[in-house]
């Protein structure tokens, strides 16, 4: 059992010595047969993608997780939402959280946009009332029009990314986490995206995003750490981190 501090209290998220390995398995068996004759020429390896990262983002920061593909950073911010779990050490969090880490997920692909307004929200914690007080904000803010009651199986990239995010930032959440999501869809709706994600920092909502689109963080978040090979490597404010990387990898 983790032992939390009064000070702990001013802490969103809370990352004490966490490092993560996925195992690989190669020639794995899939037939019962292959399971009896191959059961002692498996072989299985693992890959560290985050070694012994610490990290403490106060409640009400905005904070950007750089770093090129396959640094961790995107493994990081899954583990902040614990859909994975860390195989060494903890991760902390205070207040109610949302994320918006793949396209369509959690949506019903046979569901309509509408239909999926009411599924999400309510994973979400809100009640029907609450819904129903919400879903024309919802849609509107999603400007998917006649399409919201369209299966979402026949939603592009982008129309799926206008309801995820729609109804993501409408559910009162305390943190929200966010992973490249938004680098898909037309340049209107980003910076629509971008301009409520200001919104919601001026409202001491705190925001952690991963993104590649390192203009338009410097312009938001107030906090960046760079990841590089699975460590922190700079922390720091936006403008020194950003640079620093740019100078390594841009």
């Amino acid at each position: 059992m983790v032992m939390k501090s009064k000070n702990d209290n001013n802490y969103a998220i809370i990352v004490n010595n966490v490092s993560k390995k996925f195992k690989l398995m190669y020639d794995k068996p899939y037939t019962l047969k292959e399971r009896i004759v191959f059961w002692k020429k498996s072989k299985v390896s693992y890959h560290q993608v985050l070694k012994n990262i610490n990290v403490k983002i106060k409640k009400g920061e905005t904070v950007a997780l750089i770093g090129v593909n396959g640094s961790g950073k995107s493994t990081l911010l899954k583990l902040m939402t614990k859909i994975i779990y860390p195989t060494e050490g903890t991760i902390i969090t205070n207040g109610k959280l949302t994320s918006l880490l793949e396209l369509g997920a959690g949506f019903h692909p046979d569901f309509t946009g509408r239909e999926n307004i009411y599924f999400n929200a309510s994973i979400f914690g809100l009640s029907a009332a609450e819904i129903d007080s919400r879903v024309q904000e919802i849609i509107d803010f999603s400007e998917l029009g006649e399409f919201i009651d369209a299966p979402v199986r026949t939603y592009s990239s982008g129309m799926y990314m206008r309801l995820a995010f729609s109804v993501a930032i409408n559910v009162d959440a305390e943190i929200l986490l966010i992973d490249e999501i938004l680098a898909v869809g037309d340049q209107h709706f980003q910076d629509k995206c971008f301009a409520k994600l200001k919104q919601l920092r001026d409202s001491d909502k705190t925001i952690v995003i991963v993104s590649h689109s390192l203009g338009p963080i410097k312009d938001l978040c107030n906090r960046a750490i760079w990841i590089c090979d699975g460590e922190v490597k700079e922390d720091g404010s936006t403008k020194e981190v950003i640079d620093d990387y740019l100078k390594v990898c841009g």
